[in-house]
């Protein structure tokens, strides 16, 4: 029997995070000489440093099957805990509890920061002698893992289902907005993606024609609130409604922002949104038709709906997890597995590796040619790229009795063989 198996996820979760633990766990399973046992860091890097090692070997074959419709990160957690570079006592306890465990390779599922994590595990493995193979797996409703010119990671999975969710979030908002109008003349919905705008980009696929008075305002496009009340009302007098998505990041001045553990903002624990401060603004600049702007804050739904998730971004993310065992396999440590689109109009992705220190830490903005003129909208160049990847159909998720039916993972841990310990950033 081969070396032990950990995987475990980082971050904010999507609608598609399990299928990439599925894709990892299945095809663990075929190769019973190299991989050994399979656990699951329970709460992403939190939960391995605490030696909570969720044993997957001994799940049911049927319930791991049901995590490709399974969303979230209930299955085996998330963190949002960061291994700093100086955190050298949390590394020092990863090294003990891989050896304690027998573990000879690592898969960490998630965007950005948890890529830097996956590069710091696989170095420092190198540092302790240890034969430990480092693999990472992208996952980001946000899409800004990567470089500019998408070589390193056409998209990230997750994003796919995201945009999809918009494109019918949009639909379904424009449906009231059209027989509410008279006392509702604006409606101002607030998107989730921080300082990077893929995701309030998407809500344009709602409107491929541009039939909607739909104005979208990326973190990236550098308008004030005040050019946002300008055009709005301008919008008003043309068509006499207007709806706004707005991206969480938008600078709207003091949000009394509170920050996650990787530093970031975190808007949903913040004072104030975005979307009530610019409601409030205009209402109080006045609106140039009846009634009064009105808003709403579409949550954590965009990141766990199931039902809004892309039957290619599903099928993408297993394929994801797929690859990172064949790196783990074929290629050894230090690698992220990636998708790579081929060029032309057919869209069709390779699935590919780059070095973990490429990514680590990257942020891939939305870029400037794809914001039109106005700073109000995206280019149809932007559409063409992610139109296919929220796919054609609905998945088909299974039900029971009314209710969705996820998978549920049996509690069975590994026994714990070292000291308790409390990771370094909690003292």
């Amino acid at each position: 029997m081969g070396k032990n198996v950990i995987v475990a996820q980082s971050g904010g979760p999507s609608p598609v995070i399990n299928n990439s633990l599925r894709g990892i766990i299945e095809t663990c399973r075929k190769f019973p000489q190299t991989f050994g046992k399979i656990y699951g860091g329970w709460h992403g890097i939190e939960g391995v440093l605490k030696e909570e090692l969720l044993d997957l070997s001994i799940q049911d074959p049927d319930e791991i099957a049901l995590l490709r419709t399974t969303p979230a990160a209930g299955s085996i957690g998330t963190c949002r805990y960061k291994l700093k570079d100086h955190q050298e006592q949390d590394f020092a306890r990863l090294m003990e509890v891989f050896k304690a465990h027998d573990i000879g390779y690592f898969f960490y599922i998630g965007g950005n920061d948890s890529q830097h994590t996956a590069f710091k595990v696989s170095e420092m493995a190198r540092q302790y002698n240890l034969e430990i193979i480092g693999v990472g797996v992208p996952k980001t409703i946000d899409n800004d893992v990567g470089d500019s010119e998408f070589k390193l990671i056409d998209h990230t999975p997750g994003y796919g289902s995201v945009a999809r969710y918009w494109s019918h979030i949009v639909q379904n908002a424009d449906e009231e907005n059209r027989g509410s109008s008279p006392a509702d003349p604006v409606l101002v919905i607030q998107a989730m993606g921080r300082k990077i705008g893929y995701i309030p980009a998407a809500a344009r696929l709602a409107d491929p024609n541009r039939e909607i008075p739909l104005q979208i305002y990326l973190t990236e496009s550098k308008l004030t609130i005040d050019d946002l009340v300008e055009n709005v009302n301008a919008q008003v007098v043309k068509n006499g409604r207007c709806i706004v998505v707005i991206s969480e990041g938008f600078d709207v001045g003091n949000i009394g922002e509170v920050k996650d553990a990787f530093g970031h903002t975190s808007f949903g624990s913040s004072q104030i949104s975005v979307q009530q401060i610019v409601v409030n603004y205009l209402n109080s600049k006045g609106i140039k038709a009846k009634g009064a702007a009105r808003g709403q804050v579409m949550g954590t739904d965009q990141r766990h709906s199931i039902i809004y998730a892309s039957t290619v971004d599903l099928d993408e993310a297993y394929k994801v997890g797929q690859k990172a065992v064949d790196i783990a396999i074929n290629e050894g440590n230090g690698w992220m597995a990636t998708i790579i689109r081929e060029p032309g109009f057919i869209y069709n992705v390779n699935f590919d590796k780059v070095p973990l220190q490429k990514v680590a830490l990257s942020e891939r903005f939305f870029p400037e040619k794809w914001i039109t003129k106005s700073r109000t909208d995206v280019t149809d160049e932007f559409l063409d790229y992610v139109r296919p990847l929220i796919g054609e159909d609905w998945v088909s998720v299974p039900m029971i009795n009314g209710r969705q039916r996820f998978a549920r993972l049996k509690p069975v841990f590994a026994e714990k063989k070292l000291k308790g310990y409390s990771p370094q950033a909690y003292k």
